[in-house]
């Protein structure tokens, strides 16, 4: 028989394989230990690029390749050849948090048929720009609004909306402090 009409996918994630994680991660936490890591190079004005050459997981190196671009529109110096840091903080939450509602609404076998997460912020460039110490120079808050839609109650997508906020990282870290350890090497 083939292995593909057994499997139990939903919304595309394969629930026999999140299964067995799950149950190799309970059965022994230093596989569920994951590093990431990001390396961003200038690339003259306000452009950069971000180099993810791999993470690790249980321990194990695993190669991956990608580039993220990042620059600023022009009207805040840049040449509007890619989308702003601030954009790719709200994209880097926005997908963290679909990955929770698509793991969530498969492991309650519910198909979604729509699923968009729109997040704003408003900062004050004066506390970037360091004209005024008592402002801020990010977010005192984000508003972020999820769309929904599937053969789920309202009850069961509240559900799932509830254990998002409670498990994803990007979530987790965006509302909590984190604790930033930086160093410096000149030359």
């Amino acid at each position: 028989m083939n292995d593909v009409m057994t499997r139990n996918v939903v919304n595309g994630l394969d629930l026999d394989a999140l299964g067995a994680t799950v149950q190799a991660i309970a059965e022994d936490p230093v596989l569920g230990q994951v590093r990431f890591s990001v390396r961003t190079r200038w690339d003259g004005q306000t452009r950069s690029t971000s180099k993810v050459s791999g993470y690790a997981l249980g321990g194990e190196q695993i190669a991956r390749e990608f580039e993220i671009a990042a620059d600023e529109p022009l009207e805040l110096l840049g040449t509007n050849t890619a989308p702003n840091p601030q954009e790719l903080l709200m994209a880097a939450l926005n997908a963290c948090m679909t990955v929770g509602y698509v793991a969530g609404a498969s492991m309650q076998g519910i198909t979604l048929e729509r699923l968009e997460i729109e997040t704003t912020g408003q900062l004050d460039l004066r506390g970037f720009l360091g004209l005024d110490p008592s402002i801020s120079p990010g977010y005192e808050e984000l508003d972020y609004h999820v769309r929904i839609a599937g053969n789920g109650t309202p009850e069961q997508f509240e559900e799932i909306h509830r254990a998002v906020m409670a498990t994803s990282p990007n979530y987790f870290n965006l509302a909590r402090p984190i604790r930033m350890n930086g160093t410096l090497a000149v030359g």
